[in-house]
């Protein structure tokens, strides 16, 4: 497997030198700030991957004010006490992407919000003592106790909720692949998730930076070099 090094090398001659690297790069992660995550904020953001998924994300942008006033500030112990009325009418509704099975799984993941709410206290004690280099055992949880968390949105959503992790775009496959990897170009399975969490936890050890950080300069040594502020509007971000 190619050094950390040789690759970030790549990404600062892509982005103009070492400091314009640097620039793109987000603030790194905040456990503490993650643990004092709302649950209404928590369950908003699944809902924003959700309806984001396979849809152009600056429509579902545009229309979030409306989301949010239609599910009542996300706030799961409101939701949960919906009849199913309240839950047909959404289909219904101008003010949002108006997908049924999508509106359904607001319903689900303010029960599976609130269960780990009841075990953990809230959802963002259990995000922020979860290490990165179990990102792994963390989407496999979201995926079969949430709804429509898995693959891609359940990486997403980690990302946005400000957790350290990895997220599996093509880019980054791509990197991945190009140092030595033997995964899939989409990689789904256990076992390429397994290599995936491995490298990653490879190169932290060897460079010390986060996950996130590790995960864009990847994407950004690699494939289609967009200029910043010009990414695909499905995207969010180069990796």
């Amino acid at each position: 497997m190619a050094s950390f090094k040789t690759i970030r090398a790549r990404a600062e001659q892509r982005k103009g030198g070492p400091k314009a690297l640097a620039a793109l790069l987000p603030k790194p992660p905040n456990p503490k700030a993650l643990a004092k995550l709302g649950d209404d904020r928590v369950l908003a953001e699944m809902t924003k991957r959700v309806f984001s998924a396979g849809f152009v994300w600056s429509v579902i942008e545009a229309k979030w004010s409306g989301f949010e006033a239609a599910f009542f500030g996300f706030k799961p112990e409101i939701l949960a006490s919906k009849p199913d009325r309240y839950w047909d009418a959404l289909v219904k509704d101008t003010r949002i992407v108006r997908n049924a099975a999508k509106i359904m799984s607001v319903r689900e993941n303010a029960a599976f919000v609130r269960e780990i709410a009841k075990e953990h206290g809230s959802f963002g004690k259990i995000l922020a003592p979860w290490p990165s280099s179990d990102e792994v055992g963390l989407l496999e949880l979201l995926a079969k106790r949430g709804n429509r968390l898995g693959g891609n949105s359940g990486q997403l959503l980690l990302r946005f909720l400000g957790w350290d992790g990895f997220v599996t775009s093509k880019d980054v496959v791509a990197c991945l692949r190009d140092a030595g990897l033997d995964i899939a170009e989409e990689p789904k399975s256990k076992r390429d998730l397994a290599k995936i969490q491995a490298q990653f936890n490879a190169w932290a050890e060897e460079t010390g930076l986060p996950y996130v950080h590790l995960s864009r300069i990847c994407a950004m040594s690699i494939g289609e070099n967009y200029e910043r502020g010009r990414f695909p509007a499905t995207r969010g971000g180069e990796d």
